[in-house]
């Protein structure tokens, strides 16, 4: 029994069709009638032609009910194709038109849905931030434990090197060591930084008296190496006055079985490198609470940093002549963080060579031929390890809720790509400004003399913020969130999930609805709101234990 195949039922529809149409069908010619020369009887000839009719119409009755059958078939099968194509179609068109990354985009001009503001856009549920309080703060009473001048074991000196904010890290990890050792701490001394090119001494940013008073029951702290050590310029070259090779968070016991004795033997002794020299769950719980009493209390800026970014945030609340909440940006994609991410943008073929240029020559040895890093890129990419793009930026906030007339303070380096890049973000919210857009040029060229002057300007108008928004990791975003963790959780910290935004934006069948769902509760918990420690936990974003109390 042959197959039923469409193909050929539609043949046969077509075929039988036009011989029905026919009016008046042709017999076949007998056989001795196959040559025009033969006689031909006229009467036989009619008789013959109406018996063939009367077979022919009896086949072809035959014939049209098996039609029918077949046309039926046909109809059902192109009817039932129909409509899946149509529904097909039809969520095709109205998933590309509700997809996130799309949006409804003018050229560089990128426009997302309204959302539904939620009550609490701008700060932590007030129930969720009572429990816990800080506890880290000066103890009042007599110095009594530290040993007099004449008495100390001998003096530690530090570079703190980096940016501002690793430097503030340093620097609150050589108190800590200092008190481990029972030790003398020399001022530290702001290491230039090769990126930065800043040479900023501690007194040009700190408030070195406070920072001395604030710690005078904890350490004892000079502000210069003492005059009876003449080898000062040998200090941080000698290789007999360096202590090297300390490990990546070491242990509070390493320090008093390594560095202890030299320094006895020394009387001064530097330790290179610091970065990162001292751990966190392997040193007593006091000298946690000592390095968060340093962070939080005892390193102030200048009065005049201070000052002029109350101002600063005093103008970001009054922009409209009206105290409005604002937020806090720290976009993380100047040149360098893009070119050290290794990581794929969209960008035009000119500006990616350039960019493989650039990283063949900071980076040579992680960049090799480069062929490895397309793959590299994708798989950091998923994994959430890739700055967010201004673009990327501006469609999160505007799902959780933030509107166009939302005020935001972009605090960051050069932008790579410039204007361009920056337009997605400065189009859906206009009301977006930088510190060189908010002061005069006079009332900052006070502070171009040192980078890091700037750098201190823009943390403490994040500190203050209503909402502070990082995109990318780094010790900026951690100490800020950190810090306003520590004044009460109350004020929300953004702490975007990278690997979640990265897989709905690539989805081009996630719907802007479920889109906004997913980025709403997912980022419910990181909001900065109080967070369990857990065992090598960071304290700088996260001081809850042995830095807080519960209430």
């Amino acid at each position: 029994m042959a197959t039923y195949s469409p193909k050929r039922a539609a043949a046969e529809f077509r075929h039988s069709s036009s011989g029905g149409a026919r009016s008046t069908p042709s017999p076949m010619k007998p056989d001795d009638a196959t040559s025009p020369l033969a006689p031909v009887n006229i009467a036989d000839s009619r008789d013959r032609r109406v018996r063939v009719r009367s077979l022919f119409w009896f086949f072809n009755s035959q014939s049209l009910d098996e039609n029918r059958v077949y046309n039926s078939k046909i109809s059902m099968f192109v009817i039932v194709v129909l409509i899946l194509v149509v529904l097909f179609s039809v969520s095709s068109v109205l998933n590309r038109f509700s997809a996130p990354y799309l949006c409804k985009k003018d050229g560089i001009i990128l426009r997302c849905p309204r959302v539904k503001e939620p009550t609490s856009l701008w700060e932590n549920p007030y129930s969720a931030t009572t429990s816990w309080k800080p506890c880290s703060e000066r103890q009042n009473r007599a110095i009594t434990e530290l040993p007099s001048e004449n008495e100390t074991v001998g003096y530690i000196f530090i570079h703190a090197e980096g940016g501002l904010n690793q430097q503030r890290i340093a620097i609150c990890n050589a108190v800590a060591v200092a008190k481990i050792l029972n030790a003398t701490l020399i001022l530290p001394v702001l290491k230039q930084d090769q990126i930065w090119k800043d040479q900023t001494k501690f007194e040009d940013i700190f408030d070195v008296d406070h920072f001395i008073e604030y710690l005078k029951n904890d350490v004892r702290i000079v502000r210069d190496i003492p005059e009876w050590f003449t080898d000062k310029s040998e200090l941080f070259t000698n290789i007999r006055r360096t202590v090297k090779n300390i490990p990546k968070y070491a242990p509070a016991q390493f320090y008093i079985d390594n560095v202890l004795p030299r320094i006895k033997e020394k009387k001064i002794m530097s330790l290179k490198p610091f970065v990162d020299r001292l751990g966190y769950d392997n040193v007593p719980p006091e000298i946690n609470k000592l390095r968060c009493r340093v962070n939080y209390h005892a390193l102030q800026f200048l009065p005049k940093i201070e000052h002029m970014a109350d101002q600063l945030v005093s103008r970001m609340r009054n922009r409209t002549n009206s105290t409005n909440p604002f937020m806090a940006l720290h976009l993380r994609f100047e040149k360098g963080m893009v070119g050290l991410s290794f990581c794929d943008f969209v960008a035009t073929r000119v500006e990616k060579v350039l960019m493989a240029m650039y990283r063949m020559k900071e980076w040579p040895r992680r960049f090799k031929d480069g062929s490895h890093l397309w793959s590299l890129a994708l798989q950091k990419r998923k994994e959430g390890r890739c700055p967010l793009e201004p673009g990327e930026v501006a469609v999160m906030l505007r799902a959780m809720g933030y509107s166009k007339e939302s005020h935001i303070y972009v605090a960051s380096g050069q932008v790579y790509g410039g204007q361009n890049r920056m337009a997605p973000l400065r189009n859906m919210f206009p009301n977006l400004v930088t510190k060189e857009e908010l002061a005069g040029k006079e009332e900052l060229d006070g502070f171009r003399k040192h980078v890091t002057s700037l750098a201190a300007l823009d943390f403490l108008v994040c500190l203050k913020s209503d909402v502070f928004v990082m995109t990318h990791g780094g010790n900026f975003a951690k100490l800020i969130i950190g810090a306003r963790r520590y004044m009460g959780h109350r004020q929300k910290s953004i702490k975007p999930d990278k690997g979640l935004l990265s897989k709905s934006l690539g989805d081009p069948y996630m719907g802007w609805a479920t889109f906004v769902e997913d980025v709403v509760v997912t980022h419910q918990t990181r909001t900065g709101l109080p967070e369990e420690t857990f065992p090598n936990y960071d304290i700088w974003e996260n001081p809850l234990t042995p830095c807080m109390c519960r209430t």
